[in-house]
């Protein structure tokens, strides 16, 4: 779902009132943007406690950072990139830890949505695509963020953004259509 033109004003008005020291903007951009965060690490991650975490350190950055930010209107893609980069962190920890663990170590079986088949559907197949894929599919598609959003966010050239775009947006067909991609 797309957000609309009056939801992007307001958070940059949010961004400049924040700049400018005021509190209670930056509460109100911190309770408009958790959700959001929360729901892109989630889908990043897998893991809700790491989710949890991960968005608490992007805060972090968040906050330590954005009276750097020249551009308000930057800010979704700013501070997706910054998750971005918190989440990937994550994925690479965790995949060094699994490299060190036992082989007979059995995956854990994806649970299931509270909102039926079609939840764990979209689940398996955005767990088939690569990290990167994944997050821009997620950046894309859950989030509503545009190409050159994502670029910025995952630290992409806008042609990778793209192809990635692309791509994922094939294998997610093909897994959840039965067809080859």
């Amino acid at each position: 779902m797309a957000r609309s033109e009056t939801h992007r004003v307001y958070d940059e008005l949010l961004v400049t009132l924040v700049q400018a020291g005021d509190r209670a903007a930056a509460a109100r951009l911190a309770a408009r943007w958790q959700p959001r965060l929360i729901r892109t690490a989630r889908r990043l991650l897998r893991d809700e406690e790491q989710a949890h975490e991960a968005v608490q350190e992007a805060w972090a950055g968040i906050v330590r950072g954005w009276a750097t930010l020249r551009d308000p209107a930057r800010f979704p893609a700013w501070a997706f990139g910054i998750l971005h980069r918190k989440c990937a962190d994550r994925i690479r920890g965790e995949q060094k830890r699994r490299a060190r663990t036992a082989p007979q170590e059995a995956a854990p079986e994806p649970e299931a949505a509270a909102s039926g088949e079609d939840r764990l559907a979209i689940a398996q197949a955005l767990d088939g695509l690569t990290p990167e894929h994944r997050a821009a599919a997620v950046l894309y598609f859950g989030e509503g963020l545009t190409l050159a959003e994502i670029a910025e966010a995952t630290g992409a050239p806008l042609g990778t953004a793209k192809s990635r775009i692309f791509h994922a947006r094939r294998q997610l067909k093909a897994a959840l259509t039965g067809d080859e991609p």
